[in-house]
């Protein structure tokens, strides 16, 4: 680990078009959930600035691979076997080095072991959906995981959510989580999603969207998709905690 110190200074302007706008009807749980009054930016406090400190020993041995850290032994998770693999980047194109990056998902079927999921699709008994991992000192990350599945939402009559995994990223302060989701080059789902159409520009969509990556695939076992992360800047991955910019 390289104990870098944390640039200061502004940031770069962004771009607020490339975000969705809060309250679109569409979507239909945007209409209680937007602001109603216009938004205030509020200083952090000392306690929101400091920490935390991420180590390679708060992370287990087999937090990064979902197809194994859920199941039983000599046993592994269902479905499609795939890599997702990038870089989290700063808006200089600079590494962002040894940040904290948790991901969660459905299962293969498109479901979620959570008790509030209602879908009808079966519960893999050896996989949990939740996964972390640290980047290293180039700001490279990686995780073994299974492709989710589409599922239902009852949103309108018949909307399905395209395959896709949520992700947050820590920055050096308590205040800085960013939260979004990636989806998967080539799901012709994400085209008919009402949460993706509330993104207006498709380059921002692109973006969210890992590409197939032939070049790190591991022979007769898992297929790679590539996905880099962009923290700030003017083209920043999109993150729905922070529609305002971060």
């Amino acid at each position: 680990m390289r104990n870098a110190p944390t640039e200061t200074g502004p940031f770069w302007p962004r771009d607020l078009d490339w975000h969705p706008k809060a309250l679109t009807p569409g979507y239909k749980t945007s209409v209680l959930r937007s602001p109603q009054k216009a938004l205030l930016s509020l200083p952090n406090t000392l306690g929101e600035i400091n920490g935390p400190l991420f180590g390679h020993n708060m992370i287990g041995e087999f937090d990064n691979d979902l197809l194994i850290n859920f199941a039983r032994p000599g046993e592994t998770a269902i479905g499609e076997r795939i890599i997702v693999h990038g870089y989290i980047l700063d808006e200089h194109a600079k590494p962002v080095s040894n940040t904290l990056l948790e991901v969660w998902q459905p299962n293969a079927g498109g479901r979620y072991r959570h008790v509030k999921d209602g879908y009808a699709a079966a519960i893999d008994p050896n996989f949990g959906g939740f996964g972390r991992t640290l980047t290293d000192d180039d700001g490279y990350f990686a995780f073994r995981t299974i492709k989710p599945g589409p599922y239902p939402w009852p949103n309108n009559q018949n909307d399905w959510r395209p395959s896709h995994i949520h992700f947050s990223v820590f920055g050096p302060g308590f205040a800085q989580r960013l939260i979004s989701q990636l989806y998967f080059e080539g799901d012709p789902h994400i085209a008919l999603c009402p949460i993706v159409n509330t993104i207006k520009d498709p380059q921002a969509i692109d973006q969210l969207t890992a590409k197939l990556d032939m070049d790190n695939t591991i022979p007769m076992d898992a297929r790679a998709y590539r996905f880099d992360i962009v923290l700030r800047g003017r083209r920043s991955t999109l993150f729905e905690n922070r529609m305002e910019g971060n």
